[in-house]
């Protein structure tokens, strides 16, 4: 089905018809339409407009109601003040507007078919190290991203750039080698070792041979002289190597598992995966003029990035040691991104802290060429999680915060929620574990993506799972109560009828449901979640309103104001629950 146009973008279309018909020289000027509390919108464009054609904006204004053609669309054109339209839509237009998105299994949302192709560098955790709290947001926001972008019609391919290389796995490798059996799966049975015993056996492993490293002078040689190996491709430390691989990705699996995503193996494409590039990137460089060699390291110097001392500070893209540095590989990404996955669009979901590195990079590939009008590079930075003393967010101990313990603790605390009100409701015991799971897991989503990604956020999980004020339990709690409604509708069901009068409250939901479609799209173009996660709160409180004032069951209202309502009831329901999807929230039917 084609896309609905919103009543914005009607009514747009007949005050452009209005200019054309009134001021033929200025037929192609914006009306600069916008949703108002004085009317349903307010047009500012005619003030800009008198200027330009030295006219009276009020006089100007007139002229452009009265010629504007009789339609059922805008029920009431209010000059005021200087010149402002103060526009109000009639109660038939919004109902056929909404019945038209009901209809379609999209709402009415456009899919753009020549889109381009986004490649999402997100949820980037390191092999043998444990997820903290810090590796929360790139994994939330980027999923939602993804989410959102193939909705709209972009082809998405997913990137998780982990931190599989560098001078720790010799470290790793050489203790292994002396300590056979240190990886071995304690599980019993021959049962698949889980998420906790294969982070406990890294965990294990990394404190031994650290500890070996640090007071050894012999084993940190060998240490050493195994991370050549490893970069010289050496079968038998390339095997142990990829054991330390398989091991974090069962781990890594289970932590995502918990957050409710979808992690495919296939996308993970860890710094290992450009080794064979970077040679190549740094000779492209060094050969075109773009990087420079400056005391024996490979550098890309830029004006407006300097030291302390005021002297250049590079992009240092391989060491005088011959070593490569972040930049080599981050650049020989963005050539395979740009060259073997066609990207039109590199969406970084990074640490806003790591905005100096990306910023160069970025302009290196540029000036490679490798960057240009046609493919563009964003890194979405995100703020810091802080506790509730708004500082970093850490343990009592002072330590960092284990991503796995906050999200066990999170759905704990959401199940005794869930559970409070579970024998009003009828729920089964698994049932509130289920919920309570998606509650939980939800709640910890919705704090991230409700805020604007750039600021640092409090995690306060007492908030989280309130059931009043802006959060998720609160928008699933609404869907539920939606979805209830049908079960005691008898007879009765949606159905739309243009002809009756709208209350205020069911004119506010309904304009705020047509919003829906233009929201996804801005989301998408600014790469902002938490502007749906915004709509999607209003809206559930625009329900709160429209079901306290507007009976829908009891008392019983008249037949085709009863089919009405539950077709509201139903548009929001459907339309709650597409907008936390593409936050990546559930949205269960009975809480």
């Amino acid at each position: 089905m084609a896309s609905v146009p919103s009543l914005a973008s009607t009514v747009q279309q007949r005050l452009a018809d209005g200019l054309s018909a009134a001021l033929p020289d200025a037929a192609s000027a914006d009306p600069l339409l916008r949703r108002s509390d004085r009317a349903d919108f307010q047009a500012n464009g005619i003030l800009a407009l008198a200027k330009q054609l030295k006219g009276n904006p009020r006089e100007l204004a007139t002229r452009v109601v009265a010629a504007i053609p009789e339609n059922d669309v805008l029920r009431e054109i209010e000059v005021s003040g200087p010149g402002f339209l103060n526009i109000t839509v009639s109660d038939a237009a919004i109902v056929r507007t909404l019945a038209a998105r009901a209809a379609d299994a999209r709402l009415g949302v456009p899919f753009n078919e020549s889109a381009g192709t986004t490649v999402i560098d997100y949820a980037q955790p390191n092999v043998a190290k444990e997820m903290h709290v810090g590796h929360l947001r790139s994994a939330v926001i980027g999923a939602a991203m993804v989410e959102i972008l193939e909705f709209t019609g972009e082809t998405v391919v997913r990137r998780h750039h982990i931190g599989d290389w560098g001078t720790q796995f010799g470290m790793l490798i050489q203790y292994l080698i002396e300590h056979p059996h240190e990886l071995d799966h304690k599980a019993e049975g021959g049962s698949e070792v889980s998420g906790e015993e294969a982070m406990s056996n890294l965990n294990r492993l990394y404190k031994a041979s650290r500890a070996l490293f640090d007071t050894d002078e012999a084993f940190k040689t060998r240490a050493r002289a195994r991370v050549v190996d490893l970069q010289a491709g050496d079968e038998e430390t390339l095997a142990l190597w990829q054991r330390f691989v398989d091991e974090s990705k069962i781990y890594f699996y289970s932590v995502f598992d918990k957050l409710d995503m979808d992690i495919r193996d296939a996308d993970v494409i860890g710094e290992s995966g450009y080794n064979d590039m970077l040679a190549e990137t740094c000779r492209i460089l060094e050969e075109s003029g773009v990087a420079v060699r400056s005391e024996g390291a490979l550098c890309v110097f830029f004006d407006d990035v300097k030291g302390p001392d005021g002297n250049p500070t590079p992009l240092i893209v391989q060491k005088s040691d011959g070593g490569f540095g972040y930049a080599a590989t981050d650049l020989s990404a963005i050539r395979d991104r740009v060259g073997n996955l066609k990207a039109t669009t590199l969406l970084y979901v990074v640490d806003a802290r790591q905005s100096l590195h990306f910023k160069m990079v970025f302009e290196t590939a540029r000036r490679a060429g490798w960057l240009n009008e046609d493919v563009k590079a964003v890194q979405l930075a995100f703020g810091t999680v802080l506790g509730k003393d708004g500082k970093p967010f850490k343990t009592r101990e002072g330590e960092t915060v284990r991503l796995v313990d906050l999200l066990d603790e999170a759905v704990d605390r959401a199940t005794s929620v869930v559970r409070e009100k579970a024998e009003k409701v009828g729920l089964s015991e698994s049932e509130i574990v289920e919920n309570g799971r998606y509650v939980g897991i939800g709640a910890v989503k919705y704090a991230d993506l409700s805020t604007s990604a750039a600021r640092d956020y409090k995690f306060d999980l007492d908030q989280m799972v309130s059931l009043n004020g802006d959060t998720s339990v609160y928008l699933q709690y609404a869907y539920a109560r939606i979805r209830s409604i049908f079960g005691k509708a008898g007879d009765r069901t949606p159905l739309a009828h243009p002809e009756l009068e709208l209350a205020p409250a069911e004119r506010a939901l309904g304009l705020h449901l047509d919003q829906f479609g233009e929201v996804i799209a801005e989301a998408a173009a600014e790469h902002a979640p938490h502007k749906l996660a915004a709509y999607l709160y209003q809206l559930a409180s625009l329900y709160t309103s429209f079901y306290d004032q507007c009976p829908v069951i009891k008392p019983a209202p008249a037949q085709d104001v009863a089919e009405n309502r539950l077709f509201l009831c139903d548009l929001t329901a459907r339309t709650l629950h597409q907008g936390m999807a593409l936050l990546g929230i559930r949205t269960p039917e009975r809480l």
